[in-house]
């Protein structure tokens, strides 16, 4: 299978920078997955696309403020650091650019010397181990100098660092937002539980492989970056009750999907626990547990646009998209949803 069938062109100026005053407001385009057909709506519309019994499964993983701005101990250049996997105790796996100036052993200063860091080891794909050491609550200290790891296509500098939180948002340790999650708010979410859905949480901090380019030709050959996740007790009883009789389970986003299929046995049960996943969907996949999925617009040539193509075909994934381009629908992060149903 060619990663070049899973590329669209999109316009520029379809790249939302911003998001919406309102998040409910954004527009939603319904996929029905079998016969391929389209319409659109707006997504506080969701509550009439649900049924009382639906089981809808949020992430509820919180963004921490990742990309910190240093400078080495012995030279004075600038480093910039994001934090990907905290690893043990102070010791986090990391991005640094330049790369070339964070040899083993360098010392990064950050805030006046509030926090430091000693890179203590390289990984084989180039990311390095540091060591920070600080006085205080580092959580603290990174909500003072940190600042929130926007994806690379948004050049806007974000006013509200709410906005790239769900309104649900719980544990710290992602380095990017479930962005399907963004569009609804507390009222919707009463709206939809009166109306008889179940709502479950599950907890995936999502990295920034999410982000990173597929560099193979042939999907197959690509290898899936690892996140790290947690589902309880209640969450998989929920789904599993839902399974059993037959009613729907409903993931919002991507990271709600592969944790629920990461997670689904031989025995076609969710099973409760944490884990790291690396899970690749791309067409040809069976799916366990999801039957719908609300998420948004994705990167072309992405593994999430290949992971949708996996749930409704590609087909009807390519002529979606382009007619959410032709209707001037705002893509990815900040952007606009779609419902596969």
């Amino acid at each position: 299978m060619n990663v070049s069938d899973f590329d669209y062109d999109l316009p520029e100026e379809l790249i939302a920078q911003d998001p919406l005053a309102d998040r409910s407001s954004s527009r939603l385009l319904v996929l029905d997955k079998r016969s391929g057909d389209i319409h659109h709506r707006v997504f506080r519309d969701i509550v009439e696309e649900l049924r009382a019994g639906d089981v809808l499964v949020l992430n509820n993983t919180k963004v921490i403020p990742a990309r910190l701005y240093g400078r080495k101990a012995d030279t004075g250049a600038v480093i910039e650091v994001l934090l990907l996997n905290r690893k043990q105790d102070n010791t986090w796996e990391v991005l640094v650019r330049p790369g070339k100036k964070a040899k083993e052993g360098a010392v990064i200063e950050f805030g006046d010397c509030l926090l430091k860091g000693e890179v203590v080891g390289i990984l084989e794909e180039g990311n390095r181990l540091i060591r920070f050491s600080f006085d205080g609550i580092f959580e603290e200290i990174l909500d003072q100098l940190g600042e929130m790891p926007l994806p690379p296509y948004i050049k806007h500098k974000l006013k509200d660092r709410d906005r790239y939180q769900t309104v649900y948002a719980k544990y710290d340790g992602s380095a990017a937002a479930p962005t399907a999650g963004l569009h609804f708010t507390n009222e919707l979410l009463g709206e939809i539980r009166e109306k008889g859905v179940q709502v479950a949480e599950v907890t995936l901090h999502v990295g920034l492989g999410t982000f990173r380019p597929v560099k193979v030709d042939k999907v197959e050959s690509h290898h899936m970056h690892t996140e790290h996740y947690i589902i309880d007790e209640a969450t998989a009883e929920t789904i599993n009750s839902a399974k059993r009789e037959g009613r729907r389970v409903i993931a919002v986003g991507t990271t709600s999907l592969r944790t629920l299929e990461s997670a689904a046995g031989e025995d076609g049960q969710l099973k409760a626990g944490e884990g790291d996943t690396d899970i690749f969907i791309y067409p040809g996949y069976q799916f366990k547990m999801i039957d719908a999925l609300i998420t948004n617009f994705h990167l072309p040539k992405s593994t999430l646009v290949m992971l949708v193509s996996a749930l409704a075909g590609r087909e009807n994934i390519m002529k979606a998209y382009n007619e959410a381009i032709s209707e001037r629908y705002r893509f990815f992060s900040f952007g606009d949803a779609m419902f596969i149903k």
